[in-house]
């Protein structure tokens, strides 16, 4: 006996096929240095190092805002989720600007976009995301994201 086969109604709309993003999309940028290692045997950066990138620019925003002491701080940032688009080929050497932007600020967590841009270019090479969950360094249990670093947070709240 065979299953009818679902009407097309039922089936969900396939995703908007992400795009790259201008730099006014973006509310603080951070240069990044392409290094000679950075570059894979095709010839362009290897996708694992985009992701350090997003970290970088990140972290190096909040230490140089005074909210991030990785050494000592009671409250650090676990990952929990992260995702890269990629539109166009970075490789060294080149300057990378980094676009930051918080997308979403819970009570114990926040989602930042991040747009790496070849130096001077209006869109993105590469786009994508990750989500911190704030815990304490002891016990690793989720924590409120410090009053401080909140104020941070949300000057970097995306405005669309």
């Amino acid at each position: 006996m065979t299953t009818p086969a679902s009407p097309a109604s039922d089936i969900p709309a396939a995703p908007a096929r992400p795009a790259p993003q201008p730099r006014s999309a973006y509310r603080a940028f951070r240069p990044i240095t392409t290094r000679w290692a950075d570059n894979d045997v095709y010839g362009h950066v290897n996708n694992v190092v985009y992701y350090s990138w997003f970290d970088t620019a990140v972290n190096a925003h909040l230490i140089e805002q005074g909210v991030l002491d990785i050494h000592s701080g009671g409250t650090i940032g676990l990952v929990i989720e992260t995702q890269c688009n990629y539109f166009a080929p970075l490789a060294f050497p080149q300057t990378i600007e980094a676009g930051i932007r918080v997308a979403r600020l819970g009570g114990s967590s926040v989602r930042y976009e991040v747009g790496l841009f070849a130096q001077g270019e209006p869109l993105t090479a590469a786009a994508g995301h990750f989500i911190h969950v704030y815990v304490d360094r002891e016990t690793r249990r989720p924590v409120a994201v410090p009053e401080g670093l909140r104020k941070v947070l949300q000057d970097l709240l995306a405005t669309t």
